[in-house]
């Protein structure tokens, strides 16, 4: 290596001259220098091993460990270093647990702070020597390596440390409070020397586990399962903390799967055979979401939970709907039933979609166990919240309470046994006008054309239409009444039904007084005058009057049915009659007359005196007028004693839904066979399956395709028995 230095003269002109010298001779150092120097080093570590006061200057010290490298001592400086450190490094004597642990973790905090003043001194030899030599490890290194060779890889020291760690964690998770730093500290030590997953974090979770699998035993026979939940849940959450404050990250997925599996894993079943059921039961939103949550985070848990969930739901409600004597709850249950499982799904389970599709599934399955009853039932509780008198909602409550009862709908497979029954039920609140409001109505029935079709409907429909028409014609009615020349002094009203449109009525002949004999006629010769070759047939079941009457007390006016009428004119006639003799003048089936009687002489309003007293009509009984009657209303209706549906009536109406259901068979056979031509039995029947929106048996099915086979409308063939032609 030779030093350069350029010489330039400074005369303009002159030529410049490049002069080249050797490097003076480095010096040699002194003959016991490396030495000398070293024992002063050797002396600075030992202080600082020990931690007393060092004697020479750091800077000094750090001078010595460069000139003694620039002298190519380093590798003996180094070899020596590396011993005086391995000197050093000793296995400490024998403590109990806890003061063993601390003597450790001084130990270990001492070793570090040596080894980085150690390091600073000799921060020269590691940056030059030690950096050029890739197989040697720093001086950093080399310290941890000797705390791991001489302390804790010794079977002693390592076993005694991790049981330390392992009793401290065991005496936190039984409710004490230890020194966590300290856990840190230690724990922190395993994982700079390399040790932390073999030595200590295998023996752990088998701990752990062995912990968590006999407490989830012992706490799922002691235990109710809100308390274990919230149990579960505290655990979870003490092993969090435990990896944020003193464990290294990665323990955390191990554990907590650990902790999982045997507080909830293993005993899935058990806390949903005890425990689901109640907490739905009781309605408990907090332990319901505690235990999806839980759930969630485990293998197979969602599944099992829904598995359980679907069950309780087909029990529940296929007690509610499978239990004649709740029938009269039935649809109140039914939808008290869906809000609490909605609102299940929604605030517990996180609004799943699977656990939704379960619901629907589960309340499809039960709803359908008993046929045609809830349909019926349906029918009849919307006939009660859209009847006039039902005072428990406003517009906006009722539509509510319409759309909840449209979801229930939606389960049902039998919906034309609801439609008979609705019809029924509609027909009345027309007619007497009982309805509550004519804007409720027409909803039900848009919600119902949505659901259904235009087909289901269009009878109901039409029903309104009649009425509206009805509306019309009396406008008319009355103004041809006017331009006759004997005007009644009886005002009539006449509804006019289209006979498809409205359930079909038993008629009842009845012994009318002249003038509404006379009036009928009028109406009949008018109605038939604008709409010739149409057939009037009245129905004097459904026929109401307002009747005015005298007693002591004034006048008063009787809201009445037509055979209450019938029966209160006979006293214009006479002061007492038998119950033969009315029902002789009236011309009224016994056992509506009994009603009738029972609703004039023994309700609220008694304007019939019945002898003798009593709350039912025997057949000796006789009645007078009431003369003595009194009321506070001017005007007062008197109910009917309504006949409760009997089941003869229940059973024709279910008749009828099952005489059109075989209408609606033929139709669809013949319809696909027209299509086809031919085909076979199987696939005629999957064709009707698809096609037809009710119920059905096979073996109903096969009665109708041979009944239509007996009316020429198919044929077997002659060499495949099950196979069909068409009959064109």
């Amino acid at each position: 290596m030779a030093r350069t230095s350029a010489v330039a003269s400074s005369k303009s002109g002159a030529s410049k001259k490049l002069v080249i010298k050797n490097f003076k001779d480095r010096p040699k150092l002194a003959e016991n220098y490396t030495e000398d120097t070293w024992l002063k080093l050797r002396d600075a570590v030992g202080a600082i091993q020990n931690s007393t006061s060092i004697k020479y200057n750091l800077e000094e010290l750090y001078q010595a460990v460069e000139n003694l490298c620039s002298y190519k001592v380093s590798p003996t400086l180094y070899k020596q270093l590396r011993q005086v450190c391995e000197d050093h490094v000793q296995l400490t004597e024998s403590l109990d647990n806890l003061s063993f642990l601390k003597r450790m973790n001084r130990c270990w905090q001492d070793h570090c702070r040596q080894t980085i003043m150690i390091r600073s001194i000799f921060l020269f030899l590691d940056r030059t020597y030690v950096l050029q030599n890739s197989l040697l490890p720093s001086i950093w290194d080399t310290g941890l390596e000797l705390f791991r060779t001489h302390i804790v890889s010794d079977s002693g020291v390592q076993k005694r440390t991790v049981d330390g760690i392992l009793e401290q964690i065991e005496l936190e998770r039984n409710g004490e409070t230890i020194d966590r730093s300290l856990l840190r500290s230690l724990l922190g030590m395993l994982s700079d020397l390399q040790v932390y997953r073999d030595s200590f974090e295998e023996r752990f979770l088998i701990e752990t586990n062995r912990l968590y699998a006999a407490e989830g035993q012992r706490l799922m026979q002691e235990r109710d399962v809100p308390e274990y939940l919230h149990h579960v849940a505290r655990r979870l959450e003490e092993e969090n903390d435990r990896i944020m404050s003193y464990l290294d990250q990665s323990t955390q997925k191990p554990l907590i799967n650990c902790v999982e599996k045997q507080l909830l894993g293993e005993h899935m079943t058990a806390i949903l055979q005890k425990g689901l059921g109640t907490l739905l039961d009781e309605n408990r939103v907090t332990e319901l979401t505690l235990l999806y949550l839980l759930f969630s985070k485990v293998k197979g848990g969602l599944p099992t939970l829904l598995q359980f969930w679907r069950d309780y739901i087909k029990s529940f409600g296929g007690e509610i709907v499978c239990t004649p004597e709740k029938d009269k709850d039935m649809v109140q249950d039914l939808l008290d039933f869906k809000d609490k499982m909605d609102n299940v799904a929604q605030s517990c389970f996180a609004r799943n979609e699977g656990f939704i599709n379960a619901m629907k599934e589960a309340f499809e399955t039960f709803i359908n166990k008993r046929p045609n009853k809830p349909a019926e039932l349906i029918a009849k509780y919307v006939d009660s919240k859209l009847r006039a008198g039902n005072k428990e909602a406003t517009e906006e409550e009722l539509e509510r309470i319409l759309d909840k009862i449209m979801i229930i709908f939606r389960f049902i497979h039998g919906k034309d046994v609801f439609e008979a029954f609705y019809k029924k039920d509609l027909a009345k609140r027309l007619l007497v006008g009982k309805s509550a409001s004519v804007d409720a109505e027409k909803s039900m029935l848009s919600k119902l054309k949505h659901e259904c079709g235009a087909a289901f409907t269009s009878k109901l429909e039409g029903m309104f239409k009649d009425m509206e028409l009805s509306k019309d014609i009396m406008i008319q009615f009355k103004q041809y009444i006017q331009n006759q020349s004997e005007p009644s002094n009886i005002e009539l009203t006449v509804n006019i039904l289209t006979m498809g449109y409205w359930p079909s009525y038993t008629p009842m002949e009845v012994h009318l007084p002249p003038e509404m004999v006379k009036l009928q006629e009028v109406f009949k010769l008018f109605y038939l005058g604008k709409h010739s070759g149409r057939k009037l047939q009245w129905q004097p079941t459904l026929g109401h009057a307002v009747l005015k009457a005298e007693f002591k007390e004034g006048k008063k006016e009787l809201q009445v049915s037509l055979f209450q009428t019938l029966v209160l004119l006979m006293f214009n006639e006479g002061e007492e009659f038998s119950m033969e003799e009315i029902r002789t003048a009236t011309g009224i089936e016994e056992g509506e007359l009994r009603r009738t009687l029972q609703s004039l002489a023994c309700g609220k309003a008694r304007v019939l005196n019945k002898n003798p007293r009593g709350k039912d009509v025997e057949d000796g009984d006789r009645f007078n007028f009431n003369n003595d009657f009194k009321h506070k209303l001017f005007r007062i209706k008197i109910n009917q004693i309504q006949m409760k549906e009997t089941v003869e009536e229940q059973v024709s109406t279910t008749e009828r839904v099952f005489q059109d259901r075989q209408y609606q068979i033929d139709a669809a056979v013949v319809r696909i066979m027209k299509m086809r031509k031919t085909l076979s039995h199987n696939l005629l029947v999957s064709e009707l399956y698809n096609q037809l929106k009710f119920p059905v048996k096979p073996g109903d099915l096969k009665k109708r395709i041979e009944s239509l086979i007996d009316r020429d409308y198919m044929e077997r063939d002659k060499e495949t028995p099950n196979q069909y032609h068409y009959v064109a």
